[in-house]
């Protein structure tokens, strides 16, 4: 079951729950934000399944049509921005740490002893998935921005004119909302583009914070209910009408060195995680990147992330905004 966050034709807000061939959404009654949706399921203590249900309308709406005229929204998002927080955590895939230890190869060399990346991903490997009720490794993890970060699906991918690069890093996303008691709860899972400046990370790998501090895009669509151990996708970039770069990605639990509950374990634990009715968007690692493959990519250029278990394909085109030149602060 996947829903999908998009502007109706009247203007308002609406969640609709995609149709069995992927290509009509059906509104759901009294639900005009998945926020919301959550919140009612969690008040009436039932799965946001039966919700769904309940509230599924027979009408149909073109879900193509809707995705041509940008009125398709990310699949979660938060009316104070401020209280939806992106974050995510890094080496949970073979692809990963070999790019990274890749950037550390172009800084130290050949000879370097092994990267900081490499011994954080085999501590994964190793403790990564304990038996369940029992502590595993803590794994990586980065602070990306608010929900201000998030532009929705088909908007444009800012690059800062500060920004060394921009590329694509095609992931896997827990969405997530505390209850009035701060109990966290998984809404479900989208597909990510957490969109990074590998070249600034590139430079040393403590600037990995800088890299990460950018927009991102989330969706379209939100998979309601467990996520299938091994997800098959692919990530693309097309430039001028023509890809320029390919590549299959295997994700899910069976393709990671970290069991989701484990991540999530180690997001949770801190307090400031746990406020009541605060959003997060937990991304959980890239398993292909195009940076690693030596592609250099360029305004313009359209990145494309499918995976069936998600339906439609998230697309997003890079961006040059304007130079803002030196940020001074002012006294008061």
């Amino acid at each position: 079951m996947r829903l999908v966050q998009y502007i109706a034709s009247d203007g308002s807000r609406r969640v609709g729950r995609v149709s069995a061939d992927g290509n009509q959404l059906h509104p759901l009654r009294d639900a005009a934000s998945v926020r919301e949706l959550a919140e009612d399921a969690i008040g009436r203590g039932v799965p946001l399944a039966t919700l769904i249900a309940e509230r599924s309308e027979p009408a149909a709406v073109d879900y193509d049509a809707l995705l041509r005229t940008g009125q398709v929204l990310s699949p979660l998002d938060h009316p104070e921005p401020a209280r939806f927080l992106i974050t995510g955590t890094g080496l949970t895939h073979t692809g990963s740490a070999s790019a990274r230890n890749q950037m550390h190869i172009l800084t130290h060399g050949d000879d370097a002893e092994e990267s900081d990346s490499l011994k954080i991903f085999r501590m994964g490997l190793d403790g990564g998935k304990p038996a369940p009720g029992t502590l595993g490794v803590q794994p990586e993890w980065f602070f990306k921005g608010v929900g201000t970060c998030v532009v929705p699906p088909g908007a444009a991918l800012p690059l800062p004119a500060f920004a060394k690069a921009g590329a694509e890093e095609a992931e896997i996303v827990g969405l997530y909302i505390n209850g009035p008691d701060g109990q966290p709860f998984r809404i479900g899972y989208a597909l990510g583009n957490e969109y990074s400046d590998h070249l600034t990370e590139a430079e040393n790998y403590l600037y990995l914070a800088h890299s990460k501090l950018r927009a991102c895009s989330i969706g379209p669509e939100l998979l309601v209910g467990e996520l299938p151990n091994e997800v098959h996708g692919t990530s693309r970039i097309i430039r001028d009408g023509k890809v320029i770069w390919e590549e299959p990605f295997l994700s899910g639990e069976a393709h990671m060195s970290h069991s989701i509950a484990n991540l999530e374990h180690y997001h949770f634990r801190y307090p400031m995680h746990r406020r009541p009715g605060d959003l997060h968007a937990y991304f959980f690692g890239a398993a292909v990147m195009s940076f690693a493959f030596g592609v250099k990519t360029a305004p313009g250029d359209e990145y494309e992330i499918e995976a069936k278990t998600f339906g439609k394909p998230l697309r997003n085109r890079m961006e040059l905004v304007p130079d803002e030149g030196l940020v001074s602060v002012t006294a008061l």
